[in-house]
């Protein structure tokens, strides 16, 4: 069915699929700070946003990585270390998320270091009004399908602050290792060298369980997101060890038939200890829960390997949504609880 080229263009009418192979050439875009922007010493970082917009800073916590504390808030409120001496990042695709913009109002009450991430909406409003740093994302895409224009403003930001070096030259030599890596994912490419449509054919019709370790958690929470909004599917996601503490046993009883589709994101740059209890959980879990397919995610260093995973992800929920019969882009109850509430 997936390889169906007539049924993939009718069902995906906003061409998701064309947008998620073509994703690598938003590392092709610039963003700078202002001369002027000379903050002093920063004692930690805080990136305020929701969805979307916090997708990239969950994965710039481990890659690039920072050598202060950075936390990110889904939240109105931020945590009460926010300071003088805190980078407040206040992030919102449309501007108008309004968690970010509570939280920028309050970082303005504790002076903290100010710098914005928006496409347009009241966020770029704020910042161009009062001054502060405007690192615009461009206008058009579906939230969800931002994430490298984000993660390249990110160390665009850490980068211009001192935070981290070098790393700007990384993203962007990834560029074309990333595009190679979708294309073998692409509608084109027959199921049988697909696996991207393997993997959706098992996902059909099932709550999809998404692990990592500690490396690959950024992607199994993006696939969790991608197949909650491509698929819409509900799916969850959890990272080892703590799934060995708690979840682990969750798996052993209840509900005994057991509607999951497992998928395990195993990088073998993961901790020793990590790649271990993936396989040991394996073992004593067989019987009691669907037998997890096995991802092994590609490439040689860290940020390959989450390009290689997100990237993959990305396809198997568009294939899934397309499995499912539906047309993968609108999200439309999302947009109509909005509305709901602020009447």
């Amino acid at each position: 069915m997936l390889d169906d080229l007539k049924m993939i263009h009718e069902r995906d009418a906003q061409d998701a699929l064309g947008v998620a192979e073509k994703m690598y050439q938003q590392l092709d875009q610039e963003f700078a700070l202002p001369e002027s922007f000379r903050p002093g010493e920063i004692k930690n970082v805080v990136l305020a946003g929701m969805g979307g917009s916090a997708l990239a800073a969950s994965l710039a916590k481990i890659w690039p990585g920072l050598g202060v504390p950075f936390e990110v808030v889904r939240d109105y409120a931020l945590p009460s270390y926010v300071g003088p001496d805190t980078l407040l990042i206040a992030s919102s695709y449309s501007g108008n998320t309004e968690e970010a913009l509570s939280a920028l109002a309050e970082a303005e009450q504790k002076n903290a270091i100010i710098v914005t991430v928006a496409s347009a909406g009241k966020l770029a409003e704020a910042a161009n009004s009062k001054g502060y740093p405007l690192l615009t994302i461009p206008a058009g895409y579906k939230q969800r399908y931002t994430i490298w224009f984000q993660l390249k403003a990110l160390v665009t930001i850490f980068e211009a602050t001192g935070l981290v070096s070098g790393k700007m030259a990384e993203l962007v030599a990834a560029r074309d290792w990333l595009q190679q890596t979708a294309s073998a994912w692409i509608p084109t490419v027959p199921t049988a060298q697909n696996l991207a449509k393997q993997i959706a054919q098992e996902c059909v019709g099932k709550s999809v369980v998404i692990y990592g370790g500690p490396l690959m958690f950024p992607a199994a929470y993006k696939w969790k997101i991608s197949f909650n909004e491509n698929a819409k599917q509900v799916a969850w996601c959890n990272q080892y060890p703590e799934f060995n503490h708690n979840e682990f046993l969750g798996w052993t009883k209840q509900p005994v038939q057991k509607p999951y589709t497992v998928v395990e994101l195993r990088s073998n740059l993961e901790h020793e200890r990590v790649q271990k209890r993936f396989e040991v959980s394996e073992r004593l879990l067989s019987g009691m829960r669907p037998a997890p397919i096995v991802v092994k995610p590609g490439g040689e260093t860290l940020l390959q390997q989450l390009m290689w995973a997100i990237a993959l992800g990305d396809f198997v929920s568009l294939y899934t949504a397309l499995l499912n019969g539906i047309n993968p882009s609108p999200v439309d109850l999302i947009e109509k609880f909005k509305i709901a509430l602020d009447e």
